[in-house]
């Protein structure tokens, strides 16, 4: 039986990025809260997993925590390890994790506008990172910066570095935040909603970037979303998040073509089609669970037309389904044989 567990395909060998037993919990005026509760993962160089939830399913608290910036308090990681390339990042020095990001481990927040600082042109902000970590002098490192918005594709870049944020649009602004975030070649990106709120011709083409600035480094990606149609077609894998638990992950092809588990699946019945065309949507019923009093079994359970009195008092794991993939249900082959119906 396995843990609530994520293991990458292939010969076993020592991944870029390997979570185990993850644990967050917020502290609050109504009690304690678990956000994340005992998740584990694995990404390896050059690969790319999606992890996929609805708002508050622990995503980005994940991200946070594998960053190291999460608000402490009230959040705490009170248990696990988060080892980059073999060395916990839960244990290191504030100076020796100054050292590892932007170097080694980087992020892409959703917000770009919030990311960057309104009152330094967006030049300075990229050469920041040369002068900081590469000793590079300003001039170098304004050529760096240029460079980097020419590789990110923003026109007229030796033009434009001593603009300031305000002064360009949504997609652009996205472009510089990832021009920050690889500019010392990191091998693991975090991509945190990275086309929240961009129409989706800039959002294709902010997609189209992280893949292809990914293959040119052989980066390891990690992108967060609720969209399943960027989970599609960026990743290689993807992690089903539910009330802070991984519920289902394995191949992205395989998860969410034939679901396991039943939130897997009704993500995936909820995106638009034509088998609804002039219908309303499938909608998962009811919320998600209260982590301050989150239920003795399965966490989704109350939303779930398959749930029994097991699924009621017993929480379940993660177990192999299939050949590649994992999940964590007691009923997947009836979840599997309603998607096969339907298709």
């Amino acid at each position: 039986m396995m843990t609530n567990s994520l293991i990458a395909d292939g010969p076993a060998a020592e991944p870029l990025l390997q979570i185990r037993n993850l644990r967050v919990e917020f502290s609050t005026s109504q009690g304690t809260a678990t956000a994340i509760n005992g998740v584990d993962f694995d990404v390896d160089r050059g690969q790319s997993l999606g992890i996929l939830g609805e708002s508050g399913s622990g995503k980005s608290v994940t991200a946070r925590a594998v960053m190291g910036i999460l608000d402490t308090p009230p959040a705490r990681v009170v248990d696990g390890t988060i080892a980059l390339a073999g060395e916990d990042l839960l244990t290191v020095t504030d100076k020796r994790r100054r050292q590892l990001l932007g170097s080694k481990i980087s992020m892409v927040f959703q917000d770009a506008l919030s990311a960057l600082n309104p009152v330094h042109p967006v030049g300075r902000q990229i050469g920041e990172l040369f002068r900081v970590h590469r000793g590079m002098s300003r001039r170098d490192a304004k050529r760096a910066a240029i460079e980097m918005m020419d590789r990110v594709r923003i026109p007229a870049a030796a033009s434009r570095v001593n603009d300031y944020p305000h002064q360009f649009s949504g997609g652009m602004r996205q472009r510089i935040v990832i021009a920050m975030a690889l500019a010392l070649e990191p091998d693991l990106l975090i991509a945190d909603e990275p086309t929240t709120a961009l129409d989706v011709t800039v959002q294709a083409q902010i997609l189209g970037l992280l893949s292809e600035l990914q293959r040119e480094n052989n980066m390891g990606l990690i992108l967060i979303t609720h969209d399943i149609s960027v989970v599609r077609e960026v990743t290689d894998r993807v992690a089903v998040m539910y009330a802070g638990r991984i519920v289902e992950t394995g191949p992205t092809g395989s998860v969410l073509g034939a679901p396991r588990h039943p939130y897997t699946r009704g993500l995936a019945d909820s995106v638009a089609s034509n088998e609804f065309k002039g219908r309303p949507l499938p909608a998962i019923e009811g919320s998600p669970p209260d982590l301050l009093h989150p239920p003795a079994g399965c966490s989704f359970a109350s939303r779930c037309a398959y749930a029994d009195a097991t699924c009621q008092v017993t929480p379940p794991v993660l177990e192999p389904v299939g050949s590649t993939s994992h999940a964590a249900c007691f009923h997947p082959l009836e979840v599997n044989d309603h998607a096969a119906r339907r298709s």
